[in-house]
């Protein structure tokens, strides 16, 4: 190492350094926004905490201060991505909709989540590989996506008593149904241009997919 690399790798371990004392919630920030990615182009066996780390604003030590091990990390990325998703739908104030047009604006608004945050489809993938074994570990995420249902229940039930929704549907069923729609047009994206030469995530493509997504689900509500 030159004397000028190593001036320069005492400068960063400083600017780290003091980074973590003035602002101790944005170092932790800056991790997670750089783990998302890492795991979800690598995986959780494929990333590494030394990688993570220099791209960070800080250092390994740090990273297992904050999370204990790289295992912890992941959770935590895992526990973040899904609040993302629930904050975003907690914002769209569906209640104050009409039932048809509160569905057709979360159906739509949760097709455009997935494509436009393709890590949180990676990583829902990456655990799956996994058996959610890590999700298990987390005291937030079940509570979290509890409110997912209580949302889609809400519209539906209000959609029944306005004679709109056919009864005897389940919430966890047009959950696992909006779900699967949404989803797929990111998991699949890369074999499905691959095997039929169609991109889903093309701007026509894409539009045309929502708008059919959207009436599938309508369709499977309707009187």
């Amino acid at each position: 190492m030159t004397e000028g690399q190593g001036r320069a790798r005492k400068v960063r371990k400083v600017r780290r350094r003091v980074g973590w004392t003035r602002d101790p919630q944005g170092v932790r920030r800056n991790i997670l926004d750089v783990a998302r990615r890492e795991f979800a182009r690598k995986g959780l066996a494929g990333a590494r905490v030394d990688e993570i780390a220099a791209l960070t604003s800080t250092s390994k030590r740090m990273i297992y201060y904050y999370f204990g091990d790289k295992q912890g990390l992941y959770v935590a990325v895992l526990e973040e991505a899904y609040q993302a998703i629930r904050q975003f739908e907690a914002e769209l104030q569906l209640a104050s909709l009409p039932p048809v047009e509160a569905m057709e604006r979360l159906v739509g608004a949760s097709f455009d989540y997935h494509a436009d945050h393709p890590e949180f489809v990676r990583l829902v993938m990456v655990e799956n590989i996994h058996d959610a074994q890590h999700l298990k570990k987390s005291a937030t995420i079940h509570d979290l996506n509890v409110t997912a249902l209580a949302t889609l229940q809400a519209i539906y039930e209000r959609g029944v008593a306005a004679g709109l929704f056919r009864k005897g549907l389940q919430p966890l069923d047009l959950f696992l149904t909006l779900s699967a729609l949404t989803f797929y047009n990111v998991s699949n994206r890369a074999t499905i241009a691959q095997v039929l030469r169609h991109d889903m995530g093309e701007g026509e493509a894409r539009a045309a997919r929502r708008a059919a997504v959207i009436d599938a689900v309508l369709a499977m509500l309707r009187v």
